[in-house]
């Protein structure tokens, strides 16, 4: 294996996907997949530093206005990257200027540090996911296409079947559960070089079906508590994340979650 760098801070860019969601503590904050590895890194890494510039709901124009400029002047190491993926789930969109947008951040970003870090996002195995899963996949392409130009890493997490397993995703059916999000912070850990610490690609283990009466309890509860809510707000134009601060805005030295 090749040397590691030695990264010394990170920049997490992006969504709900970023910020952690459905990764719940105990306080009601929530963890996810930026916060782990920002955890191994720190424990390796006397020092470390550690900000995370992402909010739920977040589309692509508003992350490259509201994140871009932000973490490109931090500095850092590394900053990853994830955005897009909401406005793909919008009833209409214009996919040339999502990409456009994208291809602005990631040339605002990649000059900005040591080594960018991209994804394709995993996708959760469904009715819905498939009907938008065209738009998703020329997200994802245009992806493989800027990091190729940018000299960016791609983690490839929608390639992983494990992550489209519904086990692996919340009941709001859109946020990856404690141990995805885990997962997700030891694929992008391997993809900077280090050492493997578990197999993030193993299949959960076989488990049986729920029957017809329990996924119709579920279907009414997810549709009740998430779907609603959703489509309420992209009638009204409105945001989950609204008014809603970053994460953690700062650079600063970081003892968080590990493994």
């Amino acid at each position: 294996m090749e040397k590691i760098a030695n990264y010394t801070s990170l920049v997490a860019v992006g969504d709900s996907f970023t910020e952690g969601m459905s990764d719940l503590l105990p306080d009601g904050s929530y963890r996810g997949w930026a916060d782990v590895l920002a955890g191994r890194m720190a424990a390796h890494t006397p020092g470390f530093r550690y900000a995370n510039l992402a909010v739920r709901g977040k589309l692509i124009g508003q992350i490259v206005d509201e994140q871009v400029d932000v973490a490109a002047a931090m500095g850092a190491d590394v900053i990853t990257l994830v955005g897009g993926l909401n406005d793909t789930l919008r009833p209409k969109v214009d996919m040339g200027r999502v990409r456009a947008l994208l291809g602005e951040a990631v040339e605002r970003l990649a000059p900005a540090c040591e080594q960018l870090v991209l994804m394709r996002s995993p996708g959760r195995n469904g009715p819905v996911q498939q009907r938008f899963r065209p738009r998703m996949e020329e997200l994802f392409a245009y992806v493989e296409e800027l990091a190729d130009k940018h000299g960016a890493l791609v983690v490839d997490l929608y390639g992983a079947p494990v992550l489209g397993d519904q086990r692996m995703w919340d009941v709001d059916r859109l946020h990856l559960t404690a141990e995805g999000h885990r997962r997700v912070a030891e694929a992008v850990w391997q993809a900077l070089g280090h050492e493997p610490e578990s197999d993030w690609r193993a299949p959960l283990p076989p488990s049986t079906p729920p029957n017809w009466a329990m996924r119709r309890v579920a279907d009414v509860r997810f549709a009740q508590q998430h779907l609603v809510p959703w489509i309420g707000r992209r009638l009204t134009g409105r945001s989950s994340g609204d008014g809603r601060p970053p994460k953690r805005a700062e650079l600063l030295p970081y003892e968080g979650p590990g493994a």
